[in-house]
């Protein structure tokens, strides 16, 4: 039978066959990467009563970060909206939010962000910082999940979308897949929020269906991501603003860090590119250059590996 998945927790899966019968299921043999979104061959195993997952079928879109080691991992899959939330506490790391979306970028994913806890002190100064993203392109929706302000806007965003909840732990994740889909209403919620950092309500990804059509995938709450450098388009590393303006760099493999005549750079002097923007594309371009290290000469994307000697 074929299933999607729509529960992950370490090798315990939840999958649903198209009929809405869901069955308890886990991965045959480790060398299955399956996250919450696949689509899977399973079959049942009559003698000891279990369902196995032996096959992942193709997928259509896919979020993946990198280890340590600069190795792609899945984190979902088959979504085609990415909403990351930001809220004023814990205070937001706008970095790891462009992160986010470069891995978006990268793989085809269309993004949006969401500024929770609205009625929160410091929600209108984060409002302005998000500026940027909306003069490169990303919408903006500021709700407040506790008191449902707006959340009817996110819901029509979402309508008709696979979509995925992004974001760090504490800024309210939970609380807003529990007003927009109704089976999800026993998460536990509280306070997120424990001195300037939040704690995790959620430990495995999980799909639910959305009352007004299509799906939402929650995730756990991260304090750090970074996307999988064999999916990022080398140029511009998945910023969008960089992507457009290096059209007019005097060299087509322009890094846009200290070469002359990068139109990127004279962006930036000029403000016509946010520099906190730019400043996280530099900071992408290293980590880039880290990951790509720590790969070895053998696995770096593009080297080719020669015959034995």
């Amino acid at each position: 039978m074929q299933a999607q998945v729509i529960a992950a927790y370490g090798r315990h899966l939840r999958v649903r066959e198209s009929s809405g019968v869901e069955h308890e299921a886990r991965p045959f043999g480790r060398r299955l990467d399956i996250v919450c979104g696949d689509w899977v061959r399973c079959e049942r195993d009559a003698a000891h009563g279990e369902v196995h997952a032996v096959q992942v079928l193709p997928r259509h879109t896919a979020l993946h970060r990198s280890s340590a080691r600069g190795d792609s991992e899945a984190v979902v899959a088959n979504v085609t909206l990415m909403a990351v939330v930001v809220a004023p506490r814990p205070l937001p790391d706008l970095f790891v939010v462009d992160r986010y979306l470069c891995a978006a970028s990268s793989g085809g994913i269309a993004a949006l962000l969401v500024l929770n806890k609205l009625d929160l002190d410091g929600a209108a100064a984060l409002r302005e910082s998000l500026l940027p993203y909306e003069q490169a392109g990303y919408p903006v929706l500021a709700v407040a999940a506790r008191e449902r302000c707006n959340v009817d806007a996110l819901a029509t965003a979402l309508q008709g979308q696979t979509g995925v909840l992004l974001g760090q732990s504490g800024v309210g994740k939970s609380s807003l897949v529990a007003r927009l889909a109704p089976q999800a209403a026993d998460i536990q919620t509280g306070e997120l929020v424990r001195g300037e950092e939040g704690r995790h309500t959620t430990t495995s990804s999980r799909l639910y269906d959305l009352a007004g059509g299509g799906h939402l995938i929650d995730s756990p709450g991260v304090r750090d991501f970074a996307p999988a450098i064999q999916s990022l388009e080398p140029g511009s590393l998945g910023f969008v603003e960089v992507d457009r303006l290096s059209t007019g760099c005097r060299f087509a493999d322009c890094r846009h860090m200290a070469e002359p005549g990068c139109a990127v750079r004279e962006a930036a002097g000029t403000a016509a590119l946010d520099a906190r923007r730019y400043e996280s594309y530099r900071r992408m371009r290293r980590l880039f250059d880290d990951l790509t290290e720590a790969q070895g000469p053998a696995r770096r994307p593009g080297t080719r590996r020669g015959p034995p000697r």
